[in-house]
């Protein structure tokens, strides 16, 4: 489900924005910066300050998330269903990938968010259709970054 690209675009870019649904049916969205991928159609996030989007996944597990890399203009968006791993209850892989990834944090995290995904979708700028290769929108991009 999730190819290299996108996991490679999950990798590079951890930091992803987070989508559940509230009590009230409202959308929520909350930035998560500690995403690892597991396997080709799992992926999970550390729960740092996340109270009302893992209070909203108990509910409600399904999910999505979106990554973006702002240089290359690429968007994955991906769709699934979240089951929260308490620390203690983690079996050996899904800690481990947290220890190699994100060590420093992982004593400030109380459980792991694990996402079975369902669905993958990666999602180009219309600068791709117009003819814009990747490494000029990469150039221009950072030169944009760099300006600021």
């Amino acid at each position: 489900m999730l190819t290299d690209e996108m996991k490679a675009l999950i990798i590079a870019h951890s930091a992803g924005m987070v989508a559940t649904v509230n009590d009230d049916g409202a959308p929520s969205v909350s930035p998560k910066a500690t995403f690892v991928v597991l396997d080709n159609a799992t992926i999970a996030f550390g729960n740092i300050r996340s109270p009302g989007t893992v209070a909203n996944l108990r509910a409600r597990p399904a999910v999505e998330i979106c990554f973006i890399d702002v240089i290359a203009r690429k968007s994955i968006r991906v769709t699934g269903k979240a089951t929260i791993v308490a620390k203690e209850d983690a079996d050996g892989g899904l800690a481990k990938a947290f220890e190699d990834a994100w060590a420093p944090y992982v004593p400030m995290m109380s459980a792991y968010v694990v996402i079975a995904v369902s669905a993958a979708e990666m999602i180009l700028s219309p600068a791709y259709d117009i003819g814009f290769t990747e490494d000029e929108l990469r150039k221009s991009n950072l030169e944009k970054l760099q300006a600021l």
